[in-house]
């Protein structure tokens, strides 16, 4: 495997050591400590590396919104760190911002989740709101995250905490417009266009003189959604952007093609529970925001009965509005995040792809996981300084291969793969024990039916040699290893015995060996609403016994299947760790003549042979 630096860095070396004389390392006759560029990337500098000289500051900043309804714009709780030339030697930096609304802490447990114990389709039984997070903030500043790898680099750092959490004022939303908005009034402010104010409720100003007004934002699940809806506001100063694991809609991380699913490990989780989480701000306004927001909007607008996409979920899905993007985005993501399933990032970077500059780091892992800092060095060097280093010209995406270091990642011209090809395989008979996945269609065969039980997980299932309680069918054993690359998706031909019904399927590389990955385990998963199967938009109760015809996609991917495993397509109804959990004995039968999978397979055909 090719190092990432070596590939990355001697290249540009000639442009950046005449950047480096040009900006001057330390220009003795101004006696001033300048920034360092090195291979394309900003390197720390002695002179940024003291940290008990660096400025902090904490300020307020008004926004446009009274989200509170106090009759008052919503002021944030921003907290400044920067080098002490800033002041010395009025030296100008541009900024790396962190936002989130988990710095004061959060609020709940298991047990004021939603009961998950309830028949698809159903009223759901109440939830029990959960009290608030301890209330103060008795520490200086925000965070102490990004500080000690950007300072020393030259690059001040700014974090901020989402409206009604923390030291801000307003309500929290829950990817309501005010959380694009607040990032964006302290990027404004950065760059004169807002006021900011040494109290939360004085008339003393605070400026930022020091700033040259190019932002860049980054962070991880939540705080990694804020720049990418900041940037959805096309605020100007926002060079560059680099979301780890974004939820780029709330649709889609509490329901899957209609079908009420939760994000891994928080079995019963909604958007409702979510805002109770973060509600760490203590204010009399405390009770209008539970009635306006979590009471009223929420409540109305979730529907778990139906898990339609509704206008409420539109307003808190950012490809709506992502033609507002200006930003350069560095998007990360694990193919096996579950919390925030990868669907998340590669949406929003195909939507992006041609207007603005992307670049995609995905591994083979969990929730989170950053890019090699020398990728975010490079990102942010190139468009916050504007080193002309050509990260615009290296590859489009970086993947972290089966059992490699994370900071080693192999590059790819794009992904998916543009050699990876849609090969459409046809299941056999036989799921309860284990059908044959073929490349030709058969006709005349007959139905398949399986009994929804969720007491039994997932893997218990792919395991079974024999089972009535999910359909499964393979291909041969590999006689290579056979490289997946993109999204799968399925077409299927169904009747339940109900009116409503979970529906599952998960692409497995078998035998399952727990441990061993790649040997072994999931693939990717796909979730929807058989009674969502004309629009996403407006469910319709299913006759029992008829047949609807629906296709979904399942979790995109990058993988290597390993010679000697099969690859096989579960079919189940519940799935235990993620959807409602309604009384066994629903049955799905399957019509396998209209019944298919389509793999994004690299080299097509010729490869899977």
């Amino acid at each position: 495997m090719r190092s990432l630096t070596r590939i990355l860095g001697k290249r540009i070396l000639g442009v950046c050591l005449l950047f480096g004389v040009l900006f001057g390392t330390h220009n003795q006759a101004l006696a001033q400590t300048k920034p360092v560029f090195e291979d394309g990337q900003a390197q720390i500098v002695d002179g940024f590396n003291d940290s008990s000289k660096w400025i902090r500051e904490e300020l307020w900043v008004e926004t446009e919104f009274d989200s509170d309804g106090d009759g008052k714009q919503d002021r944030v709780h921003v907290a400044v760190i920067r080098q002490v030339q800033t002041a010395s030697e009025g030296l100008k930096v541009p900024v790396i911002y962190g936002s989130s609304p988990y710095y004061s802490g959060t609020s709940g447990s298991p047990a004021y989740l939603w009961d998950v114990k309830q028949e698809v389709g159903a009223e759901p039984p109440p939830r029990t709101n959960q009290p608030p997070p301890p209330f103060g903030n008795n520490r200086p500043g925000i965070s102490n995250g990004l500080v000690e790898t950007w300072v020393p680099r030259g690059f001040a750092v700014v974090h901020s905490e989402s409206p009604g959490t923390g030291l801000s004022e307003g309500c929290p939303t829950v990817g309501g417009i005010n959380e694009s908005l607040a990032p964006k009034a302290v990027i404004d402010w950065l760059n004169g266009r807002a006021k900011g104010y040494t109290t939360v409720d004085g008339n003393q100003s605070v400026t930022a003189p020091w700033a040259t007004g190019k932002v860049g934002m980054t962070g991880t699940s939540y705080n990694g959604t804020l720049p990418l809806a900041a940037a959805t506001t096309g605020v100007s100063g926002l060079e560059a952007i680099i979301p780890v694991a974004p939820n780029t809609s709330y649709w889609h991380y509490y329901r899957s093609n209609g079908l009420v699913r939760h994000p891994g490990g928080w079995l019963g989780e909604d958007i409702d529970f979510l805002y109770d989480f973060i509600h760490s701000r203590d204010s009399e306004r405390r009770d209008y925001c539970n009635a306006t927001v979590r009471d009223g909007e929420m409540a109305a607008g979730r529907d778990r009965k139906t898990g339609d996409y509704n206008t409420f979920w539109a307003g808190r899905d950012y490809i709506n509005v992502i033609d507002n993007v200006k930003a350069a985005v560095l998007m990360a993501h694990a193919f096996n995040d579950w919390n925030v399933v990868p669907e998340h990032s590669t949406r929003i970077v195909e939507a992006l792809k041609g207007r603005v500059p992307v670049q995609q780091y995905y591994h083979q892992g969990g929730h989170g996981g950053d890019p090699p800092l020398i990728m975010m060095n490079r990102w942010f060097t190139r468009y916050l300084y504007g080193v002309e280093n050509g990260v615009e010209n290296d590859p489009k995406a970086w993947i972290v291969r089966e059992g490699a270091d994370r900071q080693e990642p192999t590059p790819y011209a794009d992904y998916p793969n543009p050699a990876a090809e849609k090969v459409t395989l046809f299941p056999m008979a036989g799921g309860v024990k284990s059908g044959m996945l073929s490349e030709t269609k058969i006709g005349g065969q007959e139905n398949e039916t399986l009994e929804d039980n969720v007491s039994f997980s997932g893997q218990v299932l792919a395991s079974a040699e024999n089972t009535n309680h999910r359909l499964i069918y393979t291909t041969a054993e590999l006689s290579s290893d056979v490289h997946l690359s993109g999204t799968a998706r399925v077409n299927i031909r169904l009747a339940s015995s109900k009116p409503a019904a979970n529906l599952s399927v998960w692409l497995v590389s078998l035998p399952w060996v727990e441990g061993r990955r790649p040997q072994g385990g999931v693939i990717t998963r796909g979730w929807a609403d058989p009674q969502n199967y004309k629009s996403l938009t407006e469910s319709e109760p299913l006759v029992p016994g008829q047949f609807y015809s629906m296709s979904f996609n399942l979790q995109p991917d990058d993988q290597i299947i390993a010679k000697g495993q099969k690859i096989g397509l579960m079919i189940m109804s519940s799935d235990h760790d993620f959807t409602l959990w309604p009384t066994p004995g629903t049955e799905l039968t399957i019509d396998l003549d209209e019944t298919s999978i389509e793999l994004p397979i690299v080299g097509g055909k010729a490869a899977l042979k």
